[in-house]
């Protein structure tokens, strides 16, 4: 665990010095424009006495203008236009864009930190349920896989009814609409609902990054994989013959309860060696999940909301905003990756102890 400690902290410092730096730059480029264009202008001292909007005023400021700097003519007359176009936009941006142009104070990081925060809170909820969800569905599929035989041998010995074969139809139609939704984009799920429901608040999040985008439904299939591999595995047949119990009439109760177990059964083994691979792939699972948050909050447009302000801030081009925000995702897909090796380690050191 320590190597891996040792890598993870020396990207953060690497990355986060990266993005420090632009930081640095990126105020400082906006500063050295705004003095560059200032000192153009602070030349020609305070002309507060000049009534830019009487055109008599602009031209007899020109012709001043020329009589001091007779051979510039046209530069006289950029300048002048200049000044001109400097107090319009000075207006402007005291009238329309003043909440616009931010930069990051104290004030505006502590904003940020609030946001922050609540997408913490979303992305945790999410990968909870995710998590859930995925061993869940995985273990139901894989037990009544199991119970599919019986079910088979059975219905070959008596004839099939009609209810039966309607039973069938209007399963698989089901099963076809949950893998519509499940595969669906948030934004078409959301769209459709979003006058019955408030989009803005912290359940509606989660329970679109759990249903949509497919996510849950492709680690479901993993950890079904895991679980079909191990139980092709030597250990269960050694285990069979033991009289460890294999019959697959395993309680809902059993299959639905947070933490699994399945004592005095062989899939116990099968399960919790299949959820030990699958903890390797929760790092990418962590990043799908953060981008299919991030598309989420940009798409619905959801204000208040840490990746909405990373668009808003984009598309306003203050820059120091956008790198902190990008940081601070950063670190969140890092402190899951620290995590989940974490969880390994100790799972194999639960191994080594056995």
């Amino acid at each position: 665990m320590k190597p891996k400690l040792i890598e993870h902290t020396l990207s953060i410092a690497f990355v986060s010095a990266i993005l420090l730096a632009l930081l640095f730059f990126a105020r400082s480029a906006v500063n050295t424009v705004a003095e560059h264009e200032q000192s153009r202008l602070n030349a020609y001292g305070n002309l507060d006495f000049v009534d830019f909007k009487d055109p008599f005023h602009k031209a007899l400021l020109k012709d001043v203008m020329n009589i001091y700097y007779p051979d510039q003519y046209d530069t006289n007359a950029v300048i002048v236009g200049s000044i001109l176009a400097s107090r319009e936009h000075e207006f402007e941006n005291r009238l329309q864009k003043s909440y616009l142009e931010e930069k990051l104070s104290p004030q505006k990081f502590l904003q940020l930190l609030g946001m922050y925060v609540k997408f913490l809170i979303v992305y945790i909820i999410v990968m909870c349920l995710t998590y859930y969800g995925v061993q869940t569905l995985a273990v139901v599929r894989f037990i009544k896989k199991k119970q599919r035989g019986q079910l088979l041998r059975a219905q070959r010995a008596t004839r099939t009814t009609i209810a039966g074969r309607f039973k069938r139809i209007m399963g698989a139609i089901g099963k076809t609409a949950a893998y519509f939704v499940l595969f669906s984009p948030a934004y078409v799920i959301a769209y459709s609902i979003r006058t019955e429901f408030n989009t803005d608040t912290v359940v509606f999040m989660a329970l679109l990054g759990v249903v949509s985008n497919g996510l849950l439904i492709t680690y479901m299939n993993k950890f079904y994989a895991f679980l079909v591999a191990e139980s092709r595995k030597g250990y269960v047949e050694t285990a069979v013959v033991k009289n460890l119990n294999n019959s697959y009439g395993i309680s809902y109760k059993d299959i639905l309860r947070p933490a699994k177990r399945f004592s005095g059964h062989v899939f116990d083994h099968v399960f919790k060696n299949a959820r030990r691979q699958y903890l390797s792939t929760i790092k990418e699972q962590a990043s799908f999940l953060i981008t299919g948050l991030i598309i989420i909050e940009m798409a619905l447009n959801i204000h208040g909301h840490l990746s909405y302000e990373l668009l808003r801030q984009l598309l306003y081009k203050n820059y120091d905003i956008v790198i902190v925000i990008v940081l601070g995702i950063f670190y969140t897909v890092k402190g899951t990756e620290i995590f989940v090796d974490w969880l390994m380690n100790k799972e194999e050191k639960k191994i080594e102890n056995k």
